[in-house]
């Protein structure tokens, strides 16, 4: 099809705005879909995906649209994540279109996660059409909304698109706007070809299956590939578009979304962001903007039941088929035995793939508590990084540790501006400074350590704000601290599971309450069990488990006072042997007692 007659957009809009309700109804306007095979959210495939209505994997499909002047187009809809932790998919898959539609919901208005991936459509220089949903709803006020809008992008109200996706009104002036405002994409057709990967999944008869957009050239089934970022190079199974299944055509031409289907048994070799050219012709730079995904929060996945180890590994390895984010390596722990050290792009990711273990792979696990990777720098000059606080070396060749800080911007109105500053500054986050897109909305911006986002940050910041507040964060730098590990002694041995870097301040505070909580969930034993918390080299709190007292002067009634101390030593020599030889059972809620410090 010419150029002329493809439109390539994609939908951002904050979780639960009406993302993939509006999909919906675009394929359903366009026929891309009959009535008998729609259902509701048709482009989330997960059932993770519809049950906390946030888009996971990103997904594209093609519908052919006659517009009123009797043109047929070409309306490619590349579909993105709707998560924070998935930003760099959602910029990938911004580089492939050349227009978005910025989805509000019409009584919440903008949030966080709207504004950041704005910018990065901003950023990307595409094309922005706003679209106000949910104008049905009783509690809905477009016209606030439009005005908060135009205060933000400078669009006269008049051009924002009010619809309501759920009961399909004013669809059709979406797609008009998508025809007149989006423009055509660019490039040379007899160019070397340049295809860029946003996406990918695997598919066990094709292997990865490339979700790619043509930039220059064109695909023909018949051509040997060649990746420019791994430097591989295939013969492609089969080529296609998505409508919005998987269907094999006989070319894809410049300015095209489709798919490669690569026959690939790994997504190692086939990453986002990475560059398909002719291997007899390649082009002479990639595509810009290739980088791996980096994980920020990692955690220890080991098996409830040992024997249940195999599965779990080959349960990791069949999920990074799909995620090539996801990172594991086997490691062993003295209370948890064998399982695997994880990488994820961040807590909702950790949160996907562990419900995934368990409902796909029908595995019971358990999770430690997530840290991040810190940089150590040792006497000797020699910088380590560390993503398990077990492997933190002795104080005394540590130089100075980093932890990795984060920008973030909360969205939140403007009666909750102090209770956010005070959450923040507790969590040692530094005041950067603040904007008013609208006269009762505040966006204060901040920097923080990661380790003090990972844990609770979003459920206080939540609950302090009566769930009106939102967050987005990204990257900033690896900065030095005065930072200790807390250890945890059960019974005089250190349990590497429990442990956890913390600030040189909060470390008695954090000590006593991990000891106070180990102390209940503890069960008692027929021997007094101490548990100690130790930072810097010093046990800092302690508790004991008392033990389990048995009468053995029940039977002694009466008689002589020396069969009682006879019983008694006897008795004494029992618990102290038994001390020396025994194991203290640590359940499994110990190990989520870190995740709880701050709830008391």
């Amino acid at each position: 099809m010419a150029l002329e007659h493809i439109r390539n957009f994609s939908i951002i809009a904050h979780i639960d705005h009406g993302k993939s309700t509006l999909a919906d109804r675009l394929l359903q306007v366009t026929d891309t879909i009959s009535e008998r095979d729609m259902t509701a959210q048709v482009l989330d495939t997960m059932d993770l995906e519809r049950e906390k209505g946030v888009t996971i994997k990103a997904s594209a499909v093609r519908m052919n649209y006659t517009a009123e002047d009797g043109k047929t187009y070409d309306l490619n809809l590349i579909d993105t994540p709707g998560h924070v932790d998935f930003g760099y998919e959602v910029s990938r898959a911004m580089y492939a279109c050349e227009g978005a539609l910025l989805v509000v919901d019409a009584a919440q208005g903008i949030e966080a996660q709207t504004l950041a991936n704005l910018y990065m459509a901003l950023e990307a220089d595409l094309e922005i059409i706003p679209v106000i949903n949910k104008i049905d709803l009783p509690a809905a006020r477009p016209d606030e909304i439009a005005e908060e809008i135009n205060n933000l992008l400078g669009t006269p109200v008049e051009e924002i698109i009010q619809i309501s996706a759920k009961s399909g009104s004013n669809i059709q002036e979406v797609l008009t706007a998508i025809i007149e405002r989006v423009p055509p994409p660019k490039g040379d057709s007899d160019a070397p070809l340049r295809a860029l990967i946003f996406d990918s999944h695997y598919d066990p008869y094709k292997g990865v299956v490339a979700y790619v957009r043509v930039f220059d050239g064109q695909i023909e089934p018949t051509d040997t590939f060649q990746l420019m970022a791994t430097g591989a190079s295939l013969s492609p199974v089969e080529i296609g578009i998505f409508s919005p299944h998987m269907q094999a055509t006989k070319k894809l031409a410049t300015g095209e979304v489709g798919y490669i289907a690569t026959g690939f048994k790994s997504v190692n070799e086939c990453r986002v962001g990475d560059t398909f050219t002719l291997a007899a012709r390649p082009a002479d730079e990639p595509l810009p903007g290739y980088q791996k995904a980096k994980p920020m929060v990692f955690a220890g996945v080991y098996p409830v039941d040992g024997e249940d180890y195999e599965d779990l590994r080959d349960a990791l390895a069949k999920l990074q088929l799909n995620d090539a984010a996801l990172v594991y390596e086997p490691e062993t722990s003295q209370a948890l035995n064998f399982g695997f050290r994880c990488g994820f792009l961040g807590l909702f990711h950790m949160e996907i793939i562990q419900e995934r273990l368990e409902r796909e792979y029908d595995l019971d696990i358990i999770a430690t508590a997530p840290s991040v990777e810190y940089e150590v720098l040792m006497q000797n000059g020699e910088t380590i990084r560390i993503d398990s606080p077990a492997e933190l070396p002795d104080g005394g060749d540590i130089d100075e540790v980093r932890e990795p800080w984060m920008k973030i911007q909360i969205f939140t109105p403007t009666e909750y501006y102090g209770v956010v500053m005070e959450l923040v500054t507790q969590r040692r986050g530094i005041y950067i400074d603040q904007e008013y897109p609208t006269p009762n909305r505040v966006q204060l911006n901040f920097e923080i350590p990661l380790s003090e986002l990972i844990i609770d940050f979003f459920d206080y910041l939540k609950s302090g704000t009566r769930g009106y507040a939102s967050l987005d964060y990204q990257y900033a730098d690896y900065r030095p601290d005065d930072l200790v590990k807390l250890d945890v002694l059960i019974n005089k041995e250190s349990v590497d599971a429990l442990a956890a870097i913390v600030h040189r301040d909060d470390a008695y505070r954090k000590g006593q309450a991990l000891v106070s909580k180990l102390k209940d969930l503890i069960p008692r034993q027929l021997f007094a069990v101490p548990i100690q918390a130790s930072a810097g080299g010093r046990v800092i709190s302690r508790a004991n488990v008392k033990a389990l007292r048995k009468d053995v002067l029940a039977k002694c009634y009466g008689g002589d006072v020396s069969r009682k101390r006879k019983l008694l030593e006897k008795q004494k020599k029992g618990k102290k042997r038994m001390k020396s030889v025994g194991n203290v059972d640590i359940p499994q809620e110990a190990f989520l007692a870190v995740l709880r410090l701050r709830d008391d």
